[in-house]
């Protein structure tokens, strides 16, 4: 199959697994802030792991295969990762954070702006995920792929309920709150096509891509998941999260490559 189509579909899987963590609020789901934390823990474990097994290491060894130097492959990820870190840094920072389109409607404005700031970030994360997908794909690497579409997507259960469960505790509808939570996801997709598109096109950039990728998501790791699970005291929890998500994505990874 086309590492384009590949790298489409799963990326689109693993966006998708965000609807699927929210389905439960249709229901009655809810999630306690202890567990919110947990899971926001492994998220970044799984993220942590995909970016040094599945990123930086498959990057350096592409690097060498094209330059034959070892400072040379590693000068290229340096850069590749400092490339990735500014730009979702960038991102972050030009994305309006507040409810844009309707405006002062619903719960009150301080509120408001709080809710969407965090629906924004989950938003703006699940890029760099969706790109590293397509860059595992792009670079003929299926197993490599799979792996961290798996992982991904096993981590965006829990954000797709935790974006619902934070809509729905505003006053909006649950079915409102599913059908955004289920939207957050479908930027991976984008960026699954996007970095599946860069590294088929040369495979000079395919060690760029992936040290990009990796980059982007440890920024999303280190600014935004990482304080927000240690914000309201059940660190514990979060790093026992991070820890049993980075020791999956590892024997994901290991095993499926």
């Amino acid at each position: 199959m086309n590492v384009i189509v590949l790298g489409l579909l799963g990326s689109f899987a693993a966006g998708a697994m965000t609807g699927l963590g929210a389905l439960p609020l249709l229901f009655g789901g809810s999630m306690s802030q202890r567990a919110h934390d947990a899971f926001l823990g492994f998220a970044a474990g799984v993220m942590l792991a995909a970016s040094f097994f599945s990123l930086i290491l498959p990057g350096l060894d592409a690097a060498t295969r094209l330059t034959g130097s070892t400072t040379s492959s590693v000068l290229i990820v340096i850069a590749g990762i400092v490339i990735g870190v500014g730009a979702i840094a960038l991102l972050n920072e030009a994305v309006p954070h507040k409810h844009f389109v309707q405006g002062r409607q619903g719960p009150p404005s301080a509120s408001l702006r709080r809710i969407w700031l965090f629906v924004f970030a989950i938003t703006i994360h699940n890029f760099p995920e969706g790109l590293a997908v397509g860059v595992a794909f792009g670079g003929g690497d299926v197993g490599k792929g799979v792996s961290i579409a798996t992982g991904i997507g096993l981590q965006n259960v829990p954000e797709g309920l935790a974006v619902a469960v934070a809509l729905a505790s505003e006053g909006y509808s649950r079915r409102y709150a599913f059908g955004v939570a289920s939207l957050s996801g479908m930027i991976e997709p984008v960026g699954g096509v996007l970095g599946v598109a860069m590294v088929s096109v040369s495979a000079q950039l395919l060690p760029w891509g992936l040290a990009f990728a990796a980059g982007a998501m440890l920024y999303v790791i280190v600014h935004e998941i990482i304080p927000e699970t240690h914000r309201r005291g059940f660190s514990n929890e979060a790093t026992a999260g991070l820890t049993a998500g980075l020791v999956i994505m590892m024997f994901l990874d290991v095993t499926l490559s």
